[in-house]
């Protein structure tokens, strides 16, 4: 019946009472459980909508009951719902079950192996379940086979590179560590039990906890997102999604003050994992957490009884589920016929997207990085074996390069410097060549001294074999090496600036506008389109960077903007940046692309040391350009003599560094701090070093420093104009520079159309490759968090899926995928309006400066069936 009567005036049998056949009996269900559980929301739907179905009564042991009188006192029951909480005496609970012999939904010994981080991990081994790679260390300090670095530990000889993951073995201690590399900024996220809403908080310190014993895991990059599976039986899982507590350490709640969450669905192999861990554990109600990473599932965590916090259909489900699990259990000795249907969950495919006119499927972009300090490089041949053991220590003649980083890798080049240097000041021999590498080693030190610590973002060592040692450039047979050698080459600068992470996160809010419902002016809609589908998880987001640091750090900054996270950039890299060089995707190491460079920027050079007057007629005869664009055009109007230009620049260069100079000779400018606490001396430094190296020898000029200087003209005019320097000076140098790399740059990956496709291939093939796989792949692919529309009734268009795949890299990715898109026949300007326009507006654009972006967007008009290029429509931003 819908309502019963008062048991206060009903005098009538059990069976009359509940619509049951005569001689049916009804099941005693007991819930012993703390009350904070047993009394909570979840629970109390649930239980209600048992007790519904009329086949059960239910009763919750009272708190007092379970804590203070002995288990003979406790009330009788058919079926036990029992679980684990702070305070909660299982072992007690156990000896009830014991005794009574009821039907017990979660397995009460089985309970205690969850608390146990080890014993969870060993059964999920046992049941070929996929997890993290891990490993046990009881007490580090006492333990002989545990030995930690900066960037990785050691256990048994097995090692663990940072990040990885550090958890107690005690499942009920949730303090659980994150250690990032030295590479991505170093320290610590540390997450914890929700305290209002923070989860986790990020510290400068890395060192590893050294009392107690641990779980040290591989860090698995989910893209800032947790799944939560809860299972009701083996043949039931829900997923909800929630952002990763170690992304920002900020709890989303709702207006309600509750976790925001949502359903997503599981795979055909999530739900066989799902039915493993039920099993295995033997916890029919059971929650665990899921990472996707790599395109794989992995289990990293088993909770044991866990409910859905806010689902009314959940609510539905999990009555429906446990009533049909218990009456198949019990309903013979109860005499209930088992008339009704079981229920089993059938999780549909999302179907395609769909829209009223234009659906939005997928945004691809390709974005070169931020804001920078001017990037410095130095050479030296360097032939003592100690350079050649670490050549060979870290297994570089397999591709005859390497290229270090790590701070200690960069620790032990610093030493050798140090020491070859202290046998040079030791030794009678004072030959020039000795000289020669005096000064080159002197250089190497202080560079590797700088900061008084080593930070292998901004830092890095490449150390190039040369058989025959380093070519001269002479005919003289005698100055023919025939020795090898090999050659190091320092980088540093280059970091990204405060200005350049501002950059990044202000584009990732602009970035917003592409999406439904971003219209209009960002900064002032921050839960607005993009937000709104990707934290209802109708959003596949993928950030993808090449491995330098600058261009690391710019994808985390637009990470932080894009999706409105807070606190420091380095979990944010950590956990939503994927490293592209692996396979070549945004870093190109390609020797014969290099030699096809080399020959262009030698033809180039040649051009651009003539002395006489370029204009816009000297670039068919000159050759100097696949087309005619505009920009170039005024840039070798404002340009006019190459050589002279080059002079004029060159006397620039050297009286600002007499200004500087000057400066320097004045106390209060000494340890003068400019921006991004570079001192005056330090600037003064890199100036000096592109005025001796632009001067060649003979009136010739290194064309490739064009860019260095520019470069650092442009860092200087914008961040240190406060110095005080000639304005009149520095903005001549700075415009008569960035003529001249407006020449200069462009032609550098190629100057004809056929050299400038050949160069755009072979650098950026494998991200044309994969730009074109995540276009095909956009309309199916189960890999991915995708809201569940069956569990949702609070998103207006469940169905709705977009896809974002963005790309951060250098300047030179950014220059061959325009080539491509120019030159390789991709479009068509005299059939497509729009591509042509967007020729007409890049002939026009001088310079791709910092935070340039290529945006594609695929849009699907499900009214018209349009017969367009390989199915898709096509937006060009520029």
């Amino acid at each position: 019946p819908d309502s019963l009567p008062s048991c206060d005036f009903y005098t009538g049998s059990e069976e009359e009472l509940y619509g049951l056949p005569e001689g049916s009996e009804i099941i005693t269900i007991g819930v012993c459980a703390m009350a904070k559980k047993s009394q909570s929301k979840p629970m109390t739907e649930i239980l209600s909508r048992l007790e519904n179905m009329h086949f059960f009564h239910i009763f919750i042991f009272d708190e007092s009951v379970i804590l203070d009188e002995p288990i003979e006192r406790w009330p009788h029951c058919d079926c036990l719902i029992s679980f684990f909480s702070e305070g909660f005496p299982l072992q007690k609970a156990i000896k009830y079950a014991k005794l009574r012999k009821p039907f017990v939904i979660n397995d009460l010994e089985m309970q205690f192996t969850l608390m146990d981080r080890r014993k969870v991990y060993s059964i999920l081994e046992k049941e070929g379940i996929p997890l993290p790679r891990y490993t046990v260390v009881s007490e580090a300090a006492k333990d002989p086979d545990f030995i930690e670095d900066d960037d990785w530990i050691v256990v048994r000889n097995e090692t663990f590179h940072k990040p990885f993951v550090e958890k107690p073995c005690n499942a009920e201690d949730h303090n659980i560590y994150i250690y990032y590399p030295m590479t991505a900024g170093g320290g610590s996220q540390r997450l914890f039990r929700k305290v209002g809403d923070k989860s986790s908080e990020y510290v400068s310190a890395s060192t590893l906890r050294k009392t107690g014993s641990y779980i040290y895991e591989e860090f698995m990059p989910t893209d800032g997102t947790d799944v939560k599976v809860y299972t009701v039986g083996p043949d039931y899982a829900h997923a909800e999604a929630r952002k990763a507590p170690a992304l920002d350490g900020r709890v989303e709640r709702d207006n309600q003050g509750k976790e925001v969450r949502y359903p997503v669905i599981l795979t055909a192999e999530e739900k066989m994992i799902a039915r493993k861990v039920c099993t295995a554990f033997q916890q029919i109600v059971c929650g665990f957490d899921l990472l996707r990473a790599n395109g794989r599932s992995y289990v990293c965590d088993v909770n044991g009884f866990s409910f859905v916090k806010n689902s009314p259909k959940y609510y539905d489900d999990c009555a429906k589920v446990l009533s049909s699990t218990i009456l198949r259990k019990l309903a013979p000795d109860f005499s209930i016929p088992l008339s009704f249907s079981v229920m089993e969950e059938e999780i549909p495919v999302v179907p395609t997207t769909c829209g009223t006119m234009m659906e939005l499927r997928c945004v691809i972009a390709v974005i070169r990085h931020g804001d920078r300090q001017p990037k410095q490089k130095m050479k030296m041949e360097v032939k003592h074996p100690r350079w050649f053991h670490i050549f060979e220590k870290y297994n570089g003649f397999k591709e005859g390069r390497l290229k270090l980083k790590r701070p200690k890798q960069l620790q032990e080049i610093l030493d050798v410097a140090r020491d070859l240097l202290e046998i040079i000041r030791n030794s009678d021999d004072n030959s020039v060549e000795i000289q020669e590498k005096v000064s080159k080693l002197e250089q190497l030190k202080s560079i590797l001294e700088m900061y008084g610590h080593f930070s292998g973002i901004y830092r890095k060592v490449q150390l190039k074999y040369q058989p025959c040692g380093r070519p001269r450039h002479s005919d003289s047979e005698s100055d023919h090496p025939t020795t090898p050698s090999l050659v190091l080459i320092l980088k540093w600068g280059g970091e990204l600036t405060p200005l350049g992470r501002k950059q990044g996160e202000e584009l990732g809010r602009a970035f917003r506008c592409l999406y439904p419902g971003g219209q209009g002016a960002y900064a002032n809609f921050p839960g607005c389109g993009l937000l709104r589908l990707h934290s209802t998880f109708r959003h596949d987001l993928k950030l993808y960077a090449s491995d330098e640091g600058r261009v690391q750090m710019t994808a985390a900054a637009f990470a932080k903007g894009l999706l409105a996270l807070e606190g420091e950039l380095t979990p944010i890299l950590m956990q939503m940046v994927k490293s592209a060089n692996t396979n070549l995707l945004l870093d190109t190491d390609d020797i014969d692309n290099i030699n096809t460079q080399q020959r262009a920027k030698s033809k180039l050079h040649d051009i651009m040391r003539q002395d006489k007057e370029l204009t816009a007629d000297d670039l068919e005869t000159l050759q100097l350009s696949a087309e005619h664009p505009t920009a170039l055009s005024e840039a070798l109007n404002a340009v006019g003599n190459p050589r002279k230009a080059c002079e004029r620049i060159h006397h620039l260069i050297k009286q600002l560094n007499q200004q500087m100079e000057e400066k320097l000779a004045i106390p209060e400018y000494k340890n003068l701090l400019l921006y991004h606490n570079e001192t005056l001396e330090l600037m003064w430094t890199r100036w000096c070093k592109l005025e001796r190296d632009f001067y060649m020898r003979n009136y010739r000029y290194d064309i490739s420093k064009i860019p260095d200087i520019y470069d650092c003209i442009k860092y200087d005019k914008l961040h240190n104009h406060q110095l005080g320097l000639d304005a009149d000076l520095t903005f001549e140098l700075f415009t008569l520079s960035r003529s001249l790399a407006n020449i200069v740059i462009p032609q550098e990956y190629g100057i004809s159309k056929q050299e400038k496709i050949v160069i755009a291939q072979k650098i950026c093939s494998p991200l044309l490759n994969k730009i074109r796989s995540d276009l095909q792949r956009n309309l199916d692919d189960e890999t991915v968090n995708r809201l569940n529309p069956a569990f949702i009734r609070s998103v207006a268009s469940p169905y709705r899926f977009v896809r974002t795949r963005v790309y951060f890299t250098s300047e030179s990715h950014v220059h061959s995928l325009l080539s491509i898109f120019r030159y390789g026949g991709v479009f068509d300007a005299d059939n497509d309006s729009q591509w042509k326009q967007a020729l007409e507006y890049l002939d026009r654009v001088q310079e791709l400066n910092y935070l340039t972006q290529i945006i594609m967007m695929m849009f699907e008009d499900r009214r018209k069936r349009r017969e367009v290029r390989n199915g898709l429509n096509w937006n060009y931003i520029s």
